[in-house]
């Protein structure tokens, strides 16, 4: 995922709302969000080289997602896939707290990444290159290839986007928040932040929606959990900034 815009307890209708999108390079082999066959109660697409995921969901209504951190010195290689850390907390029953708790302790076996992990009840976020562990406050939140709520043109936008669709259609945002997630205008360059790419890859990376002709947005995600835990989760998937297909659940948690 590079970014995960997020209401988290503070909605008369829906306890956590999630409008987020994955960026990825159109050559990395994926699967479209499912329930997965050797894990049937997890929802989620699937990462096909390393066979973990970026977000889903659990049927007993555990939700996780991570973003890299980005930061093109960093060395890689030997290092284990982010990916099965949201794998490892989907298939777990750890509290989100002692789960990252366990991470901190592995945190350098990994390339940089936020893990924003818990239920729609308590959410934590971690970040492994700050070794910063939290829990979320009620809110608005935005999180990309930095940290929790880093000052960044499109996290911000992200974040009054959000808002605004649950101002504006507060019994069914789902219609408005895909529709942001699509943005694909970029920040002006004296807004951009410096991560250690070019000029070039700033802007290219500035959009809610990036295109591009080889990386580029790959899927857009919307979850909602409301008060009497009824969760609706929907996947629209791209190809080089086209729509691909859409996938929609609806189901009630269950109790552990």
């Amino acid at each position: 995922m590079c970014l995960i815009n997020f209401r988290f307890q503070q909605h008369e209708t829906y306890k956590l709302v999630i409008a987020a999108n994955r960026d990825e390079f159109f050559s990395r082999p994926t699967q479209k969000a499912h329930y997965w066959e050797d894990a049937p109660h997890i929802l989620a697409g699937r990462d096909l080289e390393k066979m973990g995921t970026w977000l889903g969901v659990t049927k007993t209504g555990r939700f996780a997602a991570l973003t890299n951190v980005r930061d093109p010195s960093e060395k890689t290689e030997g290092k284990r896939s982010r990916g099965e850390i949201v794998r490892a907390f989907l298939t777990g029953t750890h509290s989100p707290e002692a789960f990252m708790s366990e991470l901190q302790k592995q945190r350098d076996e990994y390339p940089g990444f936020n893990l924003l992990a818990g239920t729609a009840d308590e959410l934590w976020h971690y970040n492994n290159r700050k070794d910063e562990l939290q829990a979320v406050a009620p809110g608005t939140h935005s999180l990309s290839n930095a940290s929790l709520n880093t000052l960044w043109p499109k996290m911000e936008k992200g974040k009054n986007r959000l808002d605004k669709c649950l101002d504006d259609a507060p019994a069914d945002p789902a219609d408005c928040l895909f529709t942001f997630l699509q943005d694909t205008d970029r920040a002006p360059d004296e807004e951009l932040p410096n991560t250690g790419v070019s000029l070039e890859w700033e802007r290219k990376l500035s959009p809610i929606f990036i295109s591009g002709d080889d990386y580029g947005t790959r899927s857009s995600s919307v979850l909602l959990i409301d008060q009497m835990n009824h969760v609706y989760f929907a996947e629209r998937t791209y190809l080089q900034g086209s729509l691909a297909a859409e996938e929609t659940f609806h189901f009630v948690t269950e109790s552990i």
